[in-house]
C-alpha cells in the first residue's frame, strides 16, 4: 500500500501545479528587462534604407517602440488603435518591423495606414531577440532616460491604452 502513495502524492502536485498554471494570463509574462535600459540598436529604416534608426535618437522624450509584421494577424487588430494615437499626438510611436520583407511592410503600411513616426527593420530578428520579444506584437514604453518602463505583450486594444499606457507616459512626460 505505502509504494502506490508515492505515485499518487506526486500525481496530486502536478494536478496543483497545473491548475495554477491554468489560472495564470500569458500575456503578462513579467520582462526582465522592465526598469532597466533599453537595449541599444542601429538599423536601417523601413521607407529608406539610407537613413538609420537608433535607440539614442529619442533620448530626452517619451516614447513607444511597437513590434510588428506585415504577416502577424494580431498585428492587424491593433493597427486601428496605433493609426488613432499617433493621430492624437499624444506620444510617438516607433515601430520595429520584425522577421519581414520589405516590400510587404511597406504595402501594408499603405494599406492600413502607418502610425510610426519611422519604423526600423529587423529582419534577422536580432534587435527583437534583445528586446526580450516573444512574438508580434509587442510594444514599450521607453522613458526619457531610455529605460523601458512597460511591455505590452499581443495586440494594444483600447482598454490596455486608456487603463495602462497612456496613464503611464502621461506620468513619465510630466
Amino acid at each position: 500500500m505505502m509504494r502506490f502513495l508515492l505515485p499518487l502524492a506526486a500525481f496530486i502536485v502536478l494536478v496543483v501545479f497545473l491548475l495554477i498554471g491554468l489560472n495564470l494570463n500569458p500575456r503578462q509574462v513579467p520582462s526582465p528587462l522592465i526598469g532597466k535600459p533599453a537595449p541599444e540598436f542601429r538599423l536601417e529604416q523601413l521607407h529608406d534604407s539610407e537613413k538609420m534608426l537608433t535607440s539614442k535618437d529619442n533620448l530626452g522624450k517619451v516614447w513607444l517602440l511597437n513590434v510588428w509584421a506585415s504577416w502577424c494577424v494580431s498585428c492587424r487588430e491593433e493597427h486601428p488603435v496605433l493609426v488613432d494615437l499617433a493621430r492624437s499626438g499624444i506620444v510617438p510611436v516607433y515601430g520595429l518591423n520584425y522577421k519581414d520583407e520589405r516590400d510587404l511592410a511597406l504595402q501594408w503600411l499603405r494599406q492600413f495606414g502607418d502610425p510610426y513616426t519611422a519604423s526600423a527593420r529587423d529582419p534577422e530578428g536580432r534587435t527583437g531577440i534583445d528586446y526580450g520579444v516573444y512574438g508580434v506584437p509587442e510594444t514599450y514604453v521607453i522613458d526619457k532616460n531610455g529605460v523601458i518602463r512597460y511591455k505590452q505583450i499581443g495586440p494594444v486594444t483600447v482598454e490596455a491604452l486608456e487603463t495602462k499606457i497612456l496613464p503611464l507616459v502621461k506620468e513619465l512626460q510630466g
